[in-house]
């Protein structure tokens, strides 16, 4: 039996990734940082609710101690994120009215978040036959799609969200170089209609978690240290 923690997941990708995880055998773990709301996507879907923030050490080490008493961890979904400098579908704060403090609030969850949970569920992943780490990145991480006039990576006007997904990109590679037999990778789920965007995107949840639950059924021989979409690799 593989089991699954997906960060951020009482809705939106992370609920859609845990539905179709559970349909494929998996034992899936929630985590969601409001225990209520966690509670009743865990019912409706049929999994575990793990209260669980990632920007709290105390939170984190808790999950840990969760999931080690239950057995283990095989496989990580780094889903939880944010986009605060959105607000009503549209980005309201460019790179004129960018501060420090947006930076900063972005990256303590896209960013520092992540690397706390990949720190503290580590020792678990590397006990497990067959580990792998999904980190959800964004197509406006690459730098070669924003430098590219008329892609829509350009186009994005918002600065600190791109930026720390271009972050984590570069945590997946050097996670991946250090951890070989672990089978890391990032995954651009495409521009989907949830709560991070007020529900802007052009896509459903259905179709933006496809390339999620591939890469967390990833074969112990498969990719790692990539950067995926659902069509196929993306460009840095």
């Amino acid at each position: 039996m593989t089991t699954t923690l997906i960060t951020g997941a009482n809705k939106g990708l992370g609920y859609e990734t845990a539905r179709r995880l559970v349909a494929a055998g998996h034992t899936v773990y929630i985590g969601s940082r409001d225990i209520e709301r966690g509670r009743r996507a865990a019912e409706e879907l049929g999994t575990r609710m793990l209260h669980l923030d990632i920007t709290d050490d105390a939170s984190v080490r808790a999950a840990v101690k969760v999931l080690e008493a239950d057995g283990g961890l095989d496989v990580l979904v780094n889903n939880a994120a944010l986009q605060a400098e959105m607000s009503d579908g549209a980005v309201v704060v460019g790179a004129a009215d960018l501060t420090a403090e947006v930076m900063r609030e972005t990256f303590e969850t896209n960013v520092f978040g992540t690397v706390r949970v990949l720190h503290a569920f580590l020792p678990l992943l590397q006990r497990s036959a067959a580990p792998v780490v999904v980190n959800v990145s964004s197509g406006t991480a690459s730098l070669s799609r924003a430098a590219t006039p008329g892609d829509p990576a350009r186009a994005y006007r918002g600065v600190a969200y791109p930026a720390s997904k271009a972050a984590l990109n570069m945590l997946t590679v050097k996670y991946a170089e250090a951890f070989p037999t672990m089978r890391i990778n990032a995954v651009e789920p495409g521009y989907t209609a949830t709560d991070l965007n007020q529900q802007a995107g052009t896509q459903t949840v259905e179709q933006g978690a496809e390339i999620i639950v591939r890469m967390a059924r990833t074969a112990p021989d498969g990719p790692t240290g990539g950067f995926f979409s659902a069509t196929g690799p993306m460009p840095w």
